[in-house]
C-alpha cells in the first residue's frame, strides 16, 4: 500500500492536483507518524492491514466532518470534504455488497461453529480475518446478532 500512496503523490505533484497532493500528503504523514510510534515497540514498519486501519479511520473523520458542514451550510467545506473522501476511498479495498456481507456472515458462521449470541465475537473475529477493510462491522455486528439470534 504505500508504494500505491508514493505512485499516486508522484503524480498528483506532477499533475499539480492540490487536493490529491494534500490528501495524499496527509496519508503519508500518518502512516510515518504510525512507524514511528511503532519503532518505539522494536518492530517493524505498519503492516498493509495497519495502513488500512489509517486509511479507514481519515476515511470516518471525514465523512464526520462532512455531515457536521453540511448541516451548517457549509457547502465549500463539505465539497472539500467530499473530494478527500472520494480520494482516500480509491485506497480501499471495494466493500462488500449487503448480500455479499450476508453470505460472508452464514460462512463465519458456519466455520467457527458458532450457535448464539455468546460465540458473536468468533463470528466477528472471522470476518475480520476473512474481509479486511471491506465490510463495516458497526453495521455488520447487527446483523450477526440476528443471524446467530434465529
Amino acid at each position: 500500500m504505500r508504494e500505491q500512496f508514493s505512485e499516486g503523490l508522484k503524480t498528483a505533484l506532477k499533475a499539480r492536483d492540490k487536493r490529491r497532493t494534500a490528501t495524499l500528503r496527509a496519508i503519508t504523514s500518518a502512516i510515518k507518524d504510525k512507524d514511528i510510534a511503532i519503532r518505539q515497540e522494536n518492530r517493524g514498519p505498519a503492516t498493509n492491514e495497519e495502513i488500512l486501519a489509517i486509511v479507514q479511520k481519515m476515511v470516518k473523520q471525514r465523512e464526520e466532518s462532512f455531515a457536521i458542514y453540511a448541516q451548517a451550510g457549509r457547502a465549500d467545506l463539505a465539497t472539500v470534504e467530499k473530494e478527500e473522501i472520494d480520494i482516500l476511498n480509491e485506497f480501499l479495498p471495494k466493500a462488500l455488497t449487503e448480500d455479499e456481507i450476508d453470505a460472508a456472515i452464514k460462512a463465519a458462521i458456519a466455520s467457527t461453529g458458532a450457535e448464539g449470541a455468546k460465540d458473536m465475537g468468533k463470528v466477528i473475529a472471522q470476518l475480520k480475518v476473512d474481509y479486511p477493510g471491506r465490510i463495516d462491522f458497526g453495521k455488520a455486528s447487527g446483523k450477526v446478532r440476528a443471524a446467530l439470534a434465529g
